[in-house]
């Protein structure tokens, strides 16, 4: 017996004592249970604000790379400009001082074709020049707007009449200066008339030819009156092209063109108030406009596709004349054409 009730306190003392039930865990174990959440959720949400700020840094930085790209490319884009000084003939250029059409309308197309020049400007000083001239200009200035849609803006010096007036009717824009002499819109065939000089020097020309008509225009001899009826219409015949130019170019009726195209003169701002040009400014407000126009802003790269030796020519024949040389070289080796062309000067 005493065996026994010692075996039984050896197993009270050695079986273990019951867990205690949840209950009895208390509110001091869920607290800590609910802070140690609480310590994991706030460094989850700086891991991820972290995360987040450097994906946005990543995004300004891209933002900022792209912002340079466009403006490395914007200061690439430029406006061109094509100068058009004295009288326009056909050709290339046979004397330094010329301004061919077909040289004027390659570099309106080379302007034209390249892609970081985003307008064009025609910087014009001319008081015309021969018809076909003329017209090899104005259909190269709508040429290449019809293929590449960029705006033509002319701007007018001491003077853009007739033949130049009718370039710059294929513009988007024209601008001259208040001064300016412009207009003169019409067509003109002279011919010199020599057979009173010649029978006082004794000198006479006979001339061999297969119709009445071969020799129109001679200065050896008085113009019939069949020869004169013959280059009225011609004469005619050009005008209304001219006329047709200009109603096109300023959206005007033909009749309200005709109006003003009887050969008169204006001065820019006579002009502005009549319809024919757009607004007053020099060369700057015309490239201004221009870099606006093609959509690189005010104060635009420029290129001038000409050569140095080039423009210091053309500067050279727009002075001279003032002294009437090139007039009298002109005088002495020329035929008679028509001509959109002023000769007040």
């Amino acid at each position: 017996m005493e065996e026994q009730g010692n075996s039984e306190a050896v197993d009270q003392a050695v079986k273990p004592a019951p867990a205690p039930s949840v209950a009895a865990r208390g509110t001091g174990f869920w607290l800590k249970i609910i802070a140690v959440l609480y310590a994991v959720s706030i460094v989850a949400a700086f891991v991820l604000i972290g995360k987040a700020d450097a994906v946005k840094k990543t995004r300004t930085k891209d933002m900022d790379i792209s912002k340079l790209a466009a403006l490395g490319q914007a200061k690439k884009h430029a406006v061109g400009l094509v100068e058009i000084y004295g009288a326009i003939s056909q050709g290339s250029s046979s004397r330094a001082w010329e301004r061919g059409s077909q040289q004027i309308a390659k570099k309106i197309a080379s302007l034209a074709a390249d892609k970081d020049v985003k307008a064009v400007v025609l910087d014009i000083n001319t008081p015309g020049g021969s018809v076909g001239a003329v017209q090899e200009i104005y259909s190269a200035i709508k040429r290449a707007k019809a293929g590449t849609r960029k705006p033509f803006i002319a701007r007018f010096g001491e003077v853009s009449a007739s033949g130049g007036y009718y370039v710059a009717s294929a513009c988007d824009l024209v601008m001259a200066q208040p001064g300016t002499i412009t207009g003169s819109i019409g067509v003109i065939f002279s011919v010199t008339n020599l057979e009173g000089l010649m029978k006082k020097v004794g000198f006479r020309n006979e001339a061999i030819k297969s119709g009445r008509f071969k020799d129109i225009g001679s200065p050896m001899r008085e113009m019939t009156a069949d020869e004169r009826k013959l280059l009225q219409g011609m004469i005619d015949d050009s005008y209304e092209q001219f006329v047709a130019a200009v109603a096109e170019g300023r959206k005007m009726t033909v009749e309200k063109t005709k109006t003003l195209a009887d050969g008169r003169i204006y001065t820019g701002r006579q002009a502005v108030e009549l319809g024919l040009v757009d607004k007053l400014g020099d060369l700057q407000d015309a490239l201004d406009a221009a870099g606006e126009m093609g959509g690189i802003g005010k104060n635009p790269r420029v290129i001038r596709d000409a050569a140095p030796f080039e423009q210091l020519m053309s500067l050279m024949d727009s002075k001279l004349q003032f002294f009437g040389t090139k007039a009298v070289v002109d005088a002495l080796d020329s035929a008679p054409s028509l001509e959109y062309r002023w000769y007040g000067r």
